[in-house]
């Protein structure tokens, strides 16, 4: 298998959240009036590298602030945390600490990671501060939709507020962990893989590379189990190439995808991808008003260029072979009709099962 060493050739800009997706958030408790924005957390003095166990640089770096913005800063940071992760209740205030602020120098996001201790008991959370992005929030919110896992996040105004997603990066793990695991953990790995692959690509989630999702085990009775979850959504229904959304042909994933040759045969992988397809077509069904009016919200947005929405659905046709990709005109009509495509291959066939 042949994989490209550059598919996406422009850096994504970042794009505003518009009326119609704000009133849509607000619909659904996800745009809530918070104490400090992303750019009060840019006013850091100074900062030192953050080096991993290795001492190897992680590429953050641990910023440190005037005492007179620290005092406010983390007073702040503790309100967000229990308007993300409780009921917005001040009353566990007093028990929280905020450890450190660190700031990524890598990505487009360029986030802030804050680390939140309870002092009684030494437990410690973390959530991040970003720059809203409207590709990043459908990326969310298509994922708490479509996929097994519930996603945590706050907007308001230019700013993201976003849960930590807990789990080994996979790019760790496919170095450190996965020579480890048994042929029977690789087989069950492989089978994730290839279902998350099928989920990425079924919703335009790009850039799927393996430091931008976790691998997270599972003890279940005498066996691990292993799930693996996307952390990075800048890259919804942006690029053109539809390799992009395609994690086989990502280099860093080369031995991911050559496990799944040698641990799957066809029938299999087929099997795993209508498995994730059914899926997504019943969490469609389940909530069809949530999906609509954010797909609505998708196909009255600009989120992508003019040029990459022409390439995709001139790829999407010859892939699919439906030819409806040809009328639509931007990224939203896109995703809509390919869900539109699983949701209607899923009921003919589950309806004819019913005679």
């Amino acid at each position: 298998m042949k994989l490209e060493r550059k598919l996406m050739s422009k850096k994504k800009p970042t794009f505003p959240i518009n009326d119609m997706l704000s009133d849509y958030l607000k619909k659904y408790n996800r745009n809530v009036k918070i104490p400090i924005f992303y750019d009060d957390l840019l006013r850091f003095q100074g900062s030192v590298t953050v080096y991993d166990n290795n001492d190897e640089d992680t590429l953050w770096i641990r910023t440190y602030y005037s005492e007179w913005d620290r005092i406010e800063i983390d007073n702040s940071l503790k309100k967000i945390y229990t308007m993300l992760l409780s009921d917005g209740s001040e009353e566990t205030i007093p028990f929280l600490n905020v450890d450190a602020i660190d700031y990524c120098t890598f990505g487009n996001s360029k986030p802030f990671r804050i680390k939140v201790r309870n002092i009684l008991n030494d437990n410690s959370t973390y959530f991040y501060v970003k720059k809203a992005d409207a590709s990043r929030v459908y990326g969310l919110e298509l994922e708490h939709i479509l996929s097994p896992h519930n996603i945590n996040f706050l907007v308001y105004k230019d700013t993201l507020i976003e849960e930590h997603i807990v789990g080994i990066p996979g790019d760790d793990f496919i170095k450190n962990f996965l020579p480890k695991c048994t042929e029977l953990e690789k087989s069950q790995i492989a089978k994730e893989f290839v279902k998350f692959k099928e989920r990425c690509l079924v919703r335009l989630l790009g850039d799927m590379r393996s430091y931008n999702y976790v691998v997270t085990p599972t003890h279940d009775f005498f066996s691990i189990i292993y799930k693996i979850r996307a952390i990075d959504f800048d890259q919804q229904s942006f690029e053109g190439n539809l390799k992009v959304y395609n994690l086989q042909f990502m280099k860093e994933n080369f031995k991911m995808v050559e496990m799944v040759g040698k641990k799957l045969q066809n029938s299999s992988i087929e099997q795993y991808k209508i498995e994730e397809r059914s899926f997504m077509a019943k969490r469609m069904i389940t909530a069809p008003r949530r999906t609509e009016r954010l797909i609505a919200c998708m196909k009255n947005d600009t989120i992508s260029y003019p040029e990459n929405i022409a390439l995709l659905k001139k790829q999407l046709m010859k892939y699919v072979g439906d030819v409806k990709f040809k009328d639509c005109n931007n990224m939203g009509e896109i995703l809509d009709t390919i869900l539109s495509f699983v949701k209607r291959n899923y009921l003919d066939i589950s309806n004819k099962d019913l005679f």
